[in-house]
């Protein structure tokens, strides 16, 4: 298998909001992503990836990230999946996401891991001893409950269904995971019936949390491919979205407010955190706080 590497001289670094998910460090080992989302927020021009689609990877990797982990004074969660899927088409063979879990396994690292892929149960054991000393996350993107949707707006991702049985597994291996319902696109995904869905069956799967977002966001470059690849499976909605949204950053699905409170209320019913400050202090609980570490 031949895949392009690019340079890199860091992998794992501080993360720029400490707030999303309680994170410490980032560490993103591949660039770009082969899911063909058409909505995906990395393809906008402010992160500059050139052909978003095709993956690339960073050249000695885990060299770099062993290095990386060896110099910081102070552990922490580790989040990867953040820009690109740490579990792409290669990685099932090339196991680099595997290994990175188990360098920040062996130097005492959490990991909060987000993904659309039901790959990640491949790494269930290294999950599990990482979790023996530090929190670990496991967060699995779905955002329709119906698999014939999925398959159009997210093509080369596995099924919904896939996902949510990745959710079982990861939580039946006693791992602390939960949904991203993000983005919920307007027009399209925000009919309360497909929330309420994706809230059963998440419950039904183990969940202990969703995390929603009830919109889209559109910068440039993502905005333009988004719309061409939309108006390809449904030629009246790209006019819709103009009438509606402009040229907005977020677009929120209409009646956002009362779509979040009957989402919350469902939630609360089947007892599934939603709020992100609950989020962390569940899958953090029982593990001690960072310690000064001297390598």
């Amino acid at each position: 298998m031949v895949l392009e590497e690019v340079p890199a001289k860091t992998i794992v670094n501080r993360t720029k909001d400490s707030q999303w998910f309680g994170t410490d460090y980032i560490m993103n080992i591949y660039r770009g992503c082969c899911h063909g989302c058409i909505y995906c927020d990395s393809r906008s021009d402010c992160y500059q990836i050139e052909d978003f689609h095709r993956i690339r990877v960073k050249k000695d990797a885990l060299r770099i990230i062993r290095n990386d982990l060896q110099r910081k004074i102070r552990t922490g969660v580790v989040a990867t999946g953040s820009m690109s899927d740490p579990y792409n088409s290669f990685e099932k063979e090339l196991e680099l996401t595997r290994h990175g879990l188990e360098l920040l396994d062996a130097y005492g690292f959490g990991a909060a891991v987000a993904t659309k892929s039901d790959l990640i149960t491949r790494d269930i054991d290294i999950l599990q001893e990482i979790k023996t000393h530090s929190p670990v996350l496991c967060q699995i993107t779905i955002t329709t409950p119906e698999d014939a949707l999925s398959s159009k707006i997210e093509p080369y991702a596995p099924l919904s269904s896939q996902r949510f049985a990745a959710v079982e597994a990861l939580s039946k291996a006693n791992l602390f995971t939960g949904i991203l319902l993000m983005p919920v696109l307007p027009f399209l995904e925000d009919n309360p019936e497909s929330i309420f869905t994706i809230v059963n069956r998440a419950a039904d799967s183990g969940a202990k949390f969703i995390y929603a977002s009830f919109g889209v966001t559109m910068r440039s470059g993502q905005r333009e491919y988004f719309l061409e690849q939309l108006g390809n499976l449904y030629p009246d909605l790209p006019k819709k979205y103009g009438q509606k949204y402009g040229n907005r950053y977020f677009c929120p699905v209409p009646k956002a407010k009362a779509l979040w409170e009957r989402f919350a209320e469902c939630c609360r019913e089947k007892g599934i955190l939603y709020h992100m400050t609950d989020i962390i202090s569940a899958y953090k609980a029982g593990c001690q706080e960072s310690q000064l570490t001297f390598f």
